[in-house]
């Protein structure tokens, strides 16, 4: 089992999601709001009613957990579906997950996905 993570544009989220219930057997996902602050932009602040914020960007996490052989599938549907070809485009990231339990019937495993 593999749990796939996405950082996504909030703007691109009906593509991907589009996109990925057209794969046969999808698992579904999780979706979280995030911000960001991109790679190599130093520190930057915005006044906001009389207090300074940092800078961060508004984003979507998706969270998906799945079989091993759907991941190479679903990785490269979110990356074509997220693609803008600009700064911010979002990361992917995989990791092995060791079990995973549905709360409700205490399945583990694939059957809980």
């Amino acid at each position: 089992m593999k749990q796939i993570t996405a950082i996504l544009q909030p703007h691109r989220l009906e593509k991907v999601e589009d996109a990925l219930h057209r794969l046969p057997h999808f698992p579904g996902f999780t979706i979280l709001q995030g911000r960001g602050h991109p790679r190599g932009h130093g520190h930057s602040h915005a006044y906001v009613a009389d207090e300074w914020e940092p800078n961060h960007h508004p984003r979507l996490i998706l969270s998906i957990y799945c079989d091993d052989a759907q991941v190479d599938e679903i990785v490269h549907t979110i990356e074509q579906a997220a693609h803008t070809g600009q700064p911010g485009d979002g990361l992917i990231a995989v990791t092995e997950v060791i079990d995973i339990v549905r709360i409700r019937g205490g399945e583990h495993g694939r059957k809980a996905v």
